[in-house]
Formats: structure tokens, C-alpha cells, sequence
């Protein structure tokens, strides 16, 4: 999967990314809620080896976060993208803590609810969220997301059991309004 934006592609991650992709989610900012954290550039590079190269792939692939035209590293995003149409896609980004609060996030989410409810005729797309992870439950809302559930202490994660809440959209309800919709985006 190849997405494209206004300032960002997203694409298949390189073996040139491993610095650039464990410098991020080395980085304890990022690191905090997210469940992979690699201990080491050699686990990155392996990582990056086992992505799949469909365009298309089902299951959980990652694909890098670029900035377009200079081809700079700035996140990842992660898809689960079931066979059966009708179960929902899951999703998980990370942006370097740089590139955080322009609004580069919500633009990738853009293009992939775009995509995944567009050409792949997907009809429900959900993420998983920390709590304490306030600007990304502000992004979600501001893709047009809401909130579900949220789980108490539901997940062991590094050390300590953390609340996951559940945010989602319908193909039906992100068709509403989005055309007004902007990224956010700082410009």
C-alpha cells in the first residue's frame, strides 16, 4: 500500500530506514505507548525484512512515513488488514517526536481512511488508544473517529497494566461531512 498526501507518502519501509525508524521508536516519548520497542537496530532491520511487499497485504504490515520529495523517515504506520472485507481494519501510527504537532498524523489518516473505505470498500476502521496519550485521542476525534469503550487496565505494558481505549468509524459516518473536513494540518 502507497499512499500519497499534499506533504507526505507513505510507502514500504528500506533496510536504509532502520536508524531513522529505531531513532523514533527508541525515543522514550514514543516508546511509552506503544507495545514494540525494539532494544536495537539490528531487531529494526529484521523487522523491516519481514514486511510484506503486496501492494496489498493482509494482516498486520508497517509501512514508513515519509516526508514527500526529500524521502525523510518522520513515522510509521501500521495496518491490520483482514481477508474478510467486513471485519474491521486496525491501525497504530508513530511520529517522531521532530515531525509531532503539524498535523502530519491526521493527514496520513486522511489518505488511509480514504483508501481503505474508497478503492478497498472496507466498512470499519478502528485504533487502539492510551488514555494518557491525549494528543493522539485528539487526533483520532479529529479524523473523525469516536470513542467506543475504553478498558481499565486492561494490558501489561512495560511493566505496569494501562487503560486501552477504542476508538472507530464507519464507512457511512467518515462519508459524513469530510469534504468540509480538514487535516488539521499546520501549512
Amino acid at each position: 500500500m502507497q499512499l500519497l498526501t499534499g506533504r507526505l507518502q507513505v510507502d514500504p519501509l528500506r533496510a536504509g530506514d532502520a536508524d531513522a525508524l529505531f531513532a523514533c521508536r527508541a525515543d522514550p516519548a514514543v516508546a511509552r505507548f506503544q507495545g514494540w520497542r525494539p532494544h536495537d537496530v539490528a531487531e529494526v532491520r529484521d523487522f523491516i525484512a519481514r514486511q510484506p511487499v503486496e501492494a496489498v497485504p493482509q494482516g498486520w504490515f508497517q509501512r514508513a512515513i515519509r516526508l514527500r520529495g526529500q524521502g525523510e523517515l518522520i513515522g510509521d504506520l501500521g495496518v491490520n488488514l483482514p481477508a474478510d472485507p467486513d471485519e474491521s481494519v486496525e491501525f497504530g501510527i508513530s511520529i517522531a517526536p521532530a515531525h509531532q504537532g503539524y498535523g502530519y498524523a491526521g493527514e496520513v489518516l486522511q489518505a488511509l481512511f480514504g483508501h481503505l473505505f474508497g478503492p478497498l470498500a472496507r466498512r470499519r476502521i478502528q485504533a487502539s488508544v492510551d488514555p494518557r496519550n491525549l494528543a493522539s485521542m485528539a487526533m483520532l476525534r479529529g479524523a473523525g473517529m469516536r470513542q467506543e469503550a475504553h478498558h481499565v487496565e486492561s494490558l501489561w505494558l512495560h511493566g505496569e497494566w494501562v487503560d486501552d481505549v477504542v476508538f472507530a468509524v464507519l464507512s457511512r459516518e467518515w462519508g459524513i461531512g469530510n469534504k468540509s473536513k480538514g487535516c488539521g494540518c499546520r501549512r
